[in-house]
């Protein structure tokens, strides 16, 4: 037992040069180390058991774990469904340890690839534990399994300003960070027309890395803002308008056309009506009564 147990470590040192030599150190000697070490072992406790009781053949292996199985199949379901989702990811290699992924609620880098788990480290530095059946069979976002990433966000100037000018703006601001890619080249488009603004997108490209993306979108949210409101444009905030009709001044115009919601018609505003019966009842405050002097 010894000697197969010299012989698997031995085997997994070689798998590791060798990885180390085409640079997937640590998922191929994972995935396939691993692997032949525990098959060597095993084989050697098979011989050893051979040796040591002569009368024990593979059939009554064969026979005694069959007696078992279905037991432990039920009992270990969950173990052997994780290792074998392990070894799947470690060989097909949808991403990699150092990757950046998303996975339900839980975002970070990849740690380490366990045939068991997968340790993620969260970008406020915390581990998350996920077994490797919920990352073979749930869907998973690799935010680094390319090397750029498209970043936009959404700028609102007033419907009086001038649409051109702010794109320039905008578009010159995206030249000029470092954070920003040439290419793909980065473009500014008209997506709304809001309730208080007019909706410009801009949209660029940077690195896939988190950190390389939260510098360029403070970059250029900065000097967008610092820029537009240094030529005049105006990033207003969301605003309501509210009429009472029965409050509008009798001066607002003639009601003989329909205007902002009011009836056609003629008639004097309620308000109008109001303030000359209020006056009114002043002037009969201000009579002196009969009788007095």
């Amino acid at each position: 037992m010894l000697v197969f147990i010299v012989i698997a470590k031995s085997i997994r040192t070689v798998i590791r040069r060798v990885a180390h030599r085409h640079g997937e150190a640590r998922t191929l000697e994972l995935a396939v180390g691993r692997i032949v070490q525990a098959a060597v072992i095993i084989l050697g406790l098979l011989v050893s058991i051979t040796a040591a009781f002569p009368a024990f053949t593979i059939a009554n292996l064969v026979s005694t774990l069959g007696i078992g199985g279905v037991a432990l199949g039920f009992a270990f379901k969950d173990i052997f469904q994780n290792f074998v989702a392990g070894i799947l990811l470690l060989v097909g290699q949808p991403f990699r340890v150092g990757d950046q992924i998303r996975m339900g609620e839980h975002e970070g880098t990849v740690d380490e690839i366990l045939t068991r788990a997968t340790y993620l480290k969260t970008y406020d530095g915390r581990r998350v534990i996920i077994p490797n059946s919920d990352l073979f069979t749930n869907a998973v976002t690799v935010n680094t399994a390319f090397a750029t990433r498209r970043m936009e966000y959404d700028i609102g100037i007033g419907y009086g300003d001038d649409i051109e000018a702010a794109r320039a703006i905008v578009l010159g601001v995206l030249g000029s960070i470092d954070g920003v890619l040439p290419d793909p080249k980065a473009d500014v488009i008209v997506v709304a027309l809001a309730d208080s603004t007019v909706v410009l997108r801009a949209r660029w490209w940077s690195s896939s890395r988190i950190g390389d993306l939260l510098v360029s979108r403070d970059k250029v949210l900065t000097q967008c803002k610092q820029q537009l409101t240094a030529a005049g444009i105006d990033l207003p905030f969301p605003t309501q308008q509210i009429l009472f009709h029965d409050q509008t001044e009798e001066s607002d115009g003639d009601r003989a056309h329909q205007r902002e919601g009011w009836p056609a018609g003629k008639a004097a505003p309620r308000a109008a009506g109001v303030a000359r019966a209020i006056a009114g009842a002043k002037q009969e405050d201000d009579t002196p009564l009969a009788g007095t002097g």
